[in-house]
């Protein structure tokens, strides 16, 4: 049996990905024959990661990235052809090919941040004494792969973006039928009417249970292997990108950019690890 190999936290992008975020870029903005010539996609891209993931100030980028003004403009223009979208999605689809998404079991949540420059979809926090704060609201499959992702304010209730979050998912989501149903496990503050309805109205079999309590069937085992923590631990990966840890992006557009560009890094260590165990 062949041991397991890791794959170490991506600060550059690897050649293989690359190959394929070119492509994509190509598609979103074909090569001009004429004109200047442009800056070095691969350096810009490798700028974003590093951004991402040290959440240092775009202007405080190394100089091997290039200039800082074009990355971070770069950067927005990307976020408005949903660059990053496309690739989490492109990702998304490769790894279902290859048997690597189950979405019987899926988990959401939401999750807090500070916003210390205030900006788009920021409101009071109640856990942080009212300060500038935002919410990211995600959906993942059984084994915690991102699924969707939303940014609020963090005074939204999660209940209010569960619906948004099960409509943002970056592919097609299999129709669930008799045979293989789709569950969606939550936590107690989706206990509530909206979050019942939300679920529901995307034809998921709810599970909303308070900690430690579980169904159990006649002879007193659990009757599904409903997991909430999946999801929590999916959020705790996002939060290692300190990018995504302090929000410091005014326009939530491009904050929730880096969120998908998060998520893609996440299905790509997948499609690495299931690759190899082919």
């Amino acid at each position: 049996m062949r041991k397991q190999q890791t794959l170490d936290t991506i600060w550059e992008v690897p050649d293989e990905f690359w190959a394929e975020i070119q492509r994509v870029i190509w598609e979103l903005a074909p090569p001009k024959p004429r004109g200047r010539k442009r800056a070095n996609a691969r350096q810009i891209f490798n700028g974003v990661i590093f951004r991402l993931r040290s959440g240092c100030q775009w202007n405080k980028l190394p100089q091997k990235f290039g200039d800082d003004s074009t990355i971070h403009r770069t950067f927005q223009q990307w976020v408005r052809d949903k660059l990053f979208n496309r690739i989490w999605a492109m990702l998304v689809e490769r790894c279902e090919e290859m048997g690597g998404v189950d979405w019987e079991w899926q988990a959401a949540d939401a999750a807090l941040g500070k916003a210390r420059l205030g900006g788009g979809d920021v409101g009071p926090n109640p856990t942080d004494r009212g300060k500038a704060g935002t919410k990211r609201s995600i959906l993942v499959e059984a084994k915690g792969g991102p699924l969707s992702v939303v940014v609020a304010g963090a005074n939204v209730h999660d209940t209010k973006l569960l619906s948004a979050t099960l409509e943002a998912i970056v592919v097609e989501r299999p129709q669930p039928i008799e045979e293989r149903p789709q569950h969606l496990c939550l936590d107690k503050g989706y206990d509530n009417p909206t979050g019942h309805q939300a679920a529901a109205a995307h034809r998921f079999q709810s599970h909303i249970r308070r900690i430690g309590e579980e169904k159990l069937d006649a002879c007193g085992q659990k009757r599904f292997p409903a997991r909430r923590w999946v999801v929590e631990r999916t959020l705790a990966w996002l939060s290692k990108c300190r990018a995504i840890l302090v929000r410091y992006e005014k326009k939530s557009m491009n904050f929730l950019g880096l969120l998908q560009l998060a998520c893609a890094l996440l299905w790509f260590l997948r499609q690495w690890r299931l690759a190899f165990l082919r």
